[in-house]
């Protein structure tokens, strides 16, 4: 199926830009699951093309109905957020399935993108259904109550190490109390944020993830090493001089601290504070 496109949208850096850890490229395709969807798509200038799913799909999943124009104009505060949105125009953030984007983050922790991404693979070939699509072989994410039977030493052999016990316990309680995660969706933020803080190996930066990427949060502002410098480097000058100084003695943040961090960034930036959030970190990540 193909799409002309009359938006912004720039499908290679919205994949690339550390949102998701399921899609290969290959060529021109970029290839990718999400449920028990398994598709792939390319863009050439304004045309979509994708085989797979239907275009709802493609246009939910990608979120080609915001209004990404306004959402620039909202960010857009300064002169170096300026740049990342010069350079990465048409990144859109996407929506992914709640349930494997919990996971998925648990299983992130502390781990650079490569090894993400070979880790939800270990455990996707080891306990999800394996399917065929485009003469390839693929796996589905594994389900809830798969992965919450599985044993913490075969999730260890996945590559998960000390995240093996969270994803287990956290797939357990989600699988016997029967908790809708799409539930999620209809609280506010801070109420959707400690229901997410009460599973295990969920803290306060995976918990922004999954609000952002999976949970419609856009208020939503991660903060790891990466955007942690950014604010150091680029907005210091906003942030109170004892705070700053504070930040700058130490790698890891404390609970208030990443806090106060995420305040700061929801009234400069506004309610798209997540989109903000993106542009700066793959503009840090690329530059660096």
């Amino acid at each position: 199926m193909k799409l002309e496109l009359d938006i912004e949208f720039n499908l290679d850096v919205s994949l690339c830009c550390g949102q998701v850890f399921r899609f290969k490229k290959q060529n021109d395709w970029w290839y990718g699951l999400l449920g028990d969807k398994i598709f792939k798509i390319r863009q050439t200038n304004n045309h979509l093309e994708f085989e797979g799913v239907d275009l709802a799909f493609i246009e939910a999943f990608f979120g080609l109905k915001e209004d990404l124009t306004k959402i620039i104009q909202s960010i857009n505060k300064d002169s170096y957020i300026s740049g990342a949105i010069r350079q990465f125009r048409g990144l859109r953030l996407v929506r992914q399935n709640p349930w494997e984007c919990l996971i998925s983050f648990i299983c992130a922790t502390y781990k650079n993108i490569t090894a993400i991404e070979q880790t939800l693979f270990k455990m996707s070939q080891k306990y999800g259904e394996e399917r065929y699509f485009d003469d390839q072989v693929f796996w589905l994410f594994p389900s809830i109550e798969k992965l919450s039977k599985a044993s913490v030493s075969g999730l260890e052999e996945c590559g998960l190490g000390y995240r093996a016990k969270y994803v287990q316990l956290t797939a357990k309680r989600v699988y016997e109390e029967r908790i809708d995660l799409e539930s999620f969706k209809q609280l506010s933020y801070v109420e959707a944020k400690k229901r997410l803080l009460e599973f295990s190996g969920v803290g306060l930066k995976v918990a922004d993830c999954v609000l952002l990427f999976a949970l419609d949060k856009m208020e939503a502002f991660p903060v790891d090493v990466w955007v942690k410098r950014i604010l150091l480097d680029h907005y210091a000058k906003c942030l109170p001089q004892d705070l700053v100084e504070r930040f700058q003695s130490h790698d890891t943040l404390s609970k208030g601290e990443y806090e106060k961090l995420g305040l700061f960034a929801r009234n400069y930036f506004g309610p798209y504070a997540g989109y903000a959030q993106e542009y700066l970190y793959h503009y840090k990540r690329s530059n660096k």
